[in-house]
């Protein structure tokens, strides 16, 4: 039977762990990332960056508002050091929570645009808003040059498919009631729900039903369109869709993308980025991490693999995607920090019913 000096002894041997487990300071060659990035993208860019510096980054994973929360949760007694964002809104409300740290200049220089109006986050690569379209079905010269005008598009009804419950829709509604109003918005907004579009839950299964002839066009994301038909690796973390995986390349998928008249609403520049946390106590190793992110590798693996845009010049992009500069005068000018204004947004799907 274990006697007292066994139980003493164990006790002791506890209190012992405890102690040191609590005294002992955080390796300075450890980062923590909080990423609303998936793990597909994720992953190979972080195991490049140990096998450059030795350091050891550990990853939680989870959408932008999950990982927001679980901060506000934990405080200052986050152990996390770098949080990498899937929107500049989450970005900019990490700011308003006072989570995130004033970035050195010479890591706000080096992006050569999109930059953070706070300098408090730098963008890591850029995505544009399109319309897809199957060209065996769709007539490009009949499309509208605004977005505004797609809801006259009365031919198409009930052929048209969105995603109202999905971040990047969100965004676009949210820059949409900023640049043109919210009475133009709810206005735009019910004379799509006039077209009877079919709605999914996020963009994959969207564009598929596209190239399957189950719909003609569909408000998404460029990259969608191109990982159908190139295939790639997932960049977005969405929660309700299992598609980690790569996919197969369908170069002759029936699916095409189609661009509005420059500095249009329907070729939004969504811009994902990083930032230092204000719990970070490694500060070098956590802006070595950012800076590493803006490298010609990495940059270079997000185009390649991902098809997403890189923000530094120089970096160059897959044959089959828009030239990088066509693609920047598309966008309208906006400041990316004003999508954390959600409220009103959710506000006005939830009116319409759409969420």
């Amino acid at each position: 039977m274990e006697n007292y000096f066994d139980r003493a002894a164990a006790g002791l041997l506890s209190i012992l762990t405890l102690f040191l487990t609590f005294c002992t300071p955080v390796q300075q060659d450890e980062l923590v990332v909080y990423s609303g990035r998936s793990r597909s993208l994720v992953e190979d860019l972080v195991a490049d960056f140990e096998k450059e510096t030795g350091a050891q980054v550990n990853v939680r994973y989870g959408n932008d508002a999950e990982l927001l929360a679980v901060l506000n949760e934990e405080g200052d007694r986050s152990s996390a050091d770098l949080y990498w964002a899937n929107t500049t809104g989450a970005l900019a409300t990490a700011s308003d929570n006072g989570l995130l740290k004033t970035l050195p200049d010479s890591l706000l220089n080096k992006p050569d645009a999109y930059g953070s109006s706070s300098k408090e986050w730098i963008p890591v690569t850029v995505r544009f808003r399109v319309l897809a379209y199957n060209p065996n079905k769709v007539d490009t010269t009949q499309l509208p040059s605004s977005v505004m005008e797609l809801p006259e598009m009365t031919g198409f009804e009930g052929r048209v498919g969105w995603t109202p419950t999905y971040s990047s829709f969100y965004d676009f509604l949210t820059t949409m009631r900023v640049l043109k109003g919210e009475e133009a918005t709810r206005k735009w907004l019910l004379k799509m729900q006039q077209l009877e579009p079919r709605a999914y839950g996020s963009n994959t299964p969207m564009v598929q039903a596209i190239a399957a002839g189950e719909i003609d066009l569909a408000l998404t994301n460029h990259y969608y369109v191109l990982r159908l038909r190139h295939g790639g690796e997932e960049g977005e973390f969405e929660e309700e869709e299992p598609y980690e995986e790569k996919l197969e390349e369908r170069p002759d998928a029936n699916i095409a993308t189609y661009h509005f008249k420059p500095g249009d609403i329907g070729n939004l520049a969504l811009v994902t980025g990083a930032t230092e946390l204000a719990t970070s106590d490694n500060s070098e190793l956590a802006q070595r991490f950012l800076s590493f992110l803006l490298s010609r590798q990495a940059q270079r693996y997000a185009a390649q693999q991902v098809h997403e845009y890189p923000v530094i010049r120089g970096v160059d992009v897959p044959g089959y995607m828009l030239e990088e500069d066509r693609a920047f005068q598309l966008s309208p000018d906006y400041d990316y920090e004003q999508l954390k204004n959600l409220k009103e947004t959710l506000t006005m799907l939830r009116e319409a019913g759409l969420i």
